[in-house]
C-alpha cells in the first residue's frame, strides 16, 4: 500500500496540486459557465475545460512541478495524448458513476456532479501520467 501511495507523498504532488488550482479556477469557471450559462452540453463543456487549462499546465508543470528541461514536440505529444487518454477515463466513468448514486436527482443536478468526480478522477490519473509518462524521471531537469 505504501508503495501504491509513494507518488503523491512526495514535493512533486503538492507542487502539481498548486498548479492545479490555477487551471481548475480557469478551466472550471469555462465549463460550468458553458453548460449552465452558454447551454453548451456535457462532453462540449467538460472537454473546454481541459483545452483552457492544458497550455499553462504544460508550462508550469513542466518548469515548476517536475522541473524538466527539453523534450520538445515528443514530450507536448505525450503530454497531449495523456491529457486524452485521462479526460476520456475520468468523465467516461464519472458521469455513468453519478447517474448510479444520484438516480433519483434531476439530469442537471446529476451531470454538475459527473464534472466534479471528473475533476477529482481526472486530477489522480493526469498526474500519475504527467510523472511517469511525461516529464519522465530520465528526462533533464531544470534548476530548482
Amino acid at each position: 500500500m505504501k508503495k501504491l501511495l509513494a507518488p503523491f507523498l512526495d514535493p512533486a504532488f503538492a507542487r502539481f496540486l498548486l498548479v492545479g488550482v490555477v487551471n481548475t479556477l480557469v478551466g472550471s469557471g469555462v465549463m460550468f459557465g458553458l453548460y449552465n450559462l452558454a447551454g453548451c452540453g456535457y462532453w462540449f463543456s467538460s472537454a473546454m475545460n481541459y483545452v483552457a487549462g492544458s497550455v499553462v499546465s504544460y508550462a508550469l508543470n513542466k518548469r515548476f512541478t517536475f522541473r524538466r528541461r527539453g523534450g520538445g514536440a515528443r514530450q507536448a505529444l505525450r503530454f497531449a495524448l495523456n491529457i486524452a487518454a485521462c479526460y476520456a477515463a475520468a468523465y467516461g466513468a464519472a458521469r455513468p458513476l453519478a447517474r448510479l448514486l444520484l438516480a433519483g436527482a434531476p439530469e442537471r443536478v446529476r451531470e454538475n456532479v459527473a464534472m466534479l468526480f471528473g475533476m477529482c478522477i481526472f486530477t489522480a490519473l493526469n498526474y500519475l501520467g504527467q510523472r511517469l509518462l511525461v516529464f519522465r524521471a530520465d528526462e533533464p531537469r531544470g534548476e530548482a
